[in-house]
């Protein structure tokens, strides 16, 4: 049964590519993913057969995108009807998440934001950031305590996740505030005056959210996801100063009480980003099934921190960023 679905769904890949349905670097790309995903679940006893109807949906998903590219708005709001989007790319990503070795820790500050988020107040989560599919595996293990609280969180996303044909049918699941990074908002130099006037729309847009109330907003202020160093330890990336004190200054301009909390992700075995950090789209995705780890820790205090003393602002600004990245740092390496 498993073999002849693998063979329908190839055969099915390559006659897309042959009707011209789909780009052949795509057909490349999304074969050599499948493969992965196959061997990482075969690898412990579990066939693809569980996955196929994912895979299924996901090359009809790629067609479309392929035939009428969606466009993101500066604020995506995610899409669970007629397709469920966001359904889709957490039972996609379900079978590589070992849940006996799985964890969430923070489980009372977990319920502590849940509280602020009923009363209206807003929730800015500071987080290092692994893989494409931290969205995901963020909701797999906060489904359990809130499923509504997983599913609405606001991720603050990058160019890559909203125009790679791959990674778009996840994205339009998710609530998305869409910005060019500093890694990327030179690339090419001609669209960059496009791109500032980008961001300074999704920025006004997050504080309409912000005003609005009740919203969790994830960011990652490092600007990208962790690597690995040359000694191949995957290393929380560092926190960027302006950043933080951007959505801080946000936060208090906002008619809501805003809070800030830590937290810390191991996700980084599901789907590993490129050793090298790549400017052009079309990475190459390989995944493998295991644990993944996420904590929460204590609410931050955005005013008083060792260094919210000195008279520098800029090195005040720097003290506050690593003081919370220190926190995130101490609760990753503890998973």
């Amino acid at each position: 049964m498993e073999k002849n679905l693998t063979s329908e769904f190839l055969n099915k890949l390559k006659d897309y590519e042959n009707k011209g349905w789909i780009d052949k670097k795509i057909v490349y790309s999304l074969c050599h993913f499948y493969e992965s995903y196959k061997q990482a679940l075969e690898e412990h006893g579990l066939s693809i057969e569980i996955s196929l109807p994912c895979f299924f949906n996901f090359l009809e998903l790629i067609k479309e995108q392929q035939k009428n590219p969606y466009i993101f708005e500066p604020y995506h709001a995610q899409i669970r009807e007629p397709f469920d989007h966001y359904t889709f790319g957490v039972e996609f990503l379900k079978p590589l998440v070992d849940m006996s070795i799985s964890s969430l820790h923070g489980e009372k500050n977990v319920r502590e934001i849940i509280a602020h988020l009923s009363k209206g107040h807003n929730v800015i989560l500071l987080a290092n950031h692994q893989t494409e599919a931290d969205p995901q595996a963020i909701s797999i293990l906060l489904e359990k305590i809130d499923p509504k609280f997983a599913a609405e969180m606001i991720f603050v996303a990058g160019e890559r996740v909203v125009t790679d044909p791959l990674a778009v049918p996840f994205s339009m699941g998710r609530n998305l505030l869409c910005i060019y990074s500093k890694r990327y908002i030179d690339h090419p130099p001609e669209d960059k005056l496009k791109k500032q006037m980008h961001n300074k729309r999704t920025m006004e847009l997050m504080s309409a959210l912000l005003k609005e109330g009740g919203k969790c907003i994830y960011v990652a202020p490092s600007g990208g996801r962790d690597r690995r160093n040359k000694e191949g330890i995957v290393e929380v990336a560092l926190f960027d100063p302006q950043s933080i004190e951007m959505f801080y200054l946000m936060a208090r301009k906002a008619a809501h009480p805003t809070f800030f909390y830590p937290m810390a992700l191991a996700t980084y075995d599901l789907l590993p980003p490129p050793e090298t950090i790549q400017v052009e789209l079309g990475e190459e995705r390989k995944t493998t099934r295991g644990g993944i780890h996420v904590a929460l820790g204590h609410v931050i205090d955005m005013e008083n921190y060792p260094g919210s003393e000195n008279l520098d602002k800029h090195l005040r600004r720097k003290a506050r960023a690593d003081y919370i990245w220190n926190q995130v740092n101490t609760d990753y390496l503890n998973f």
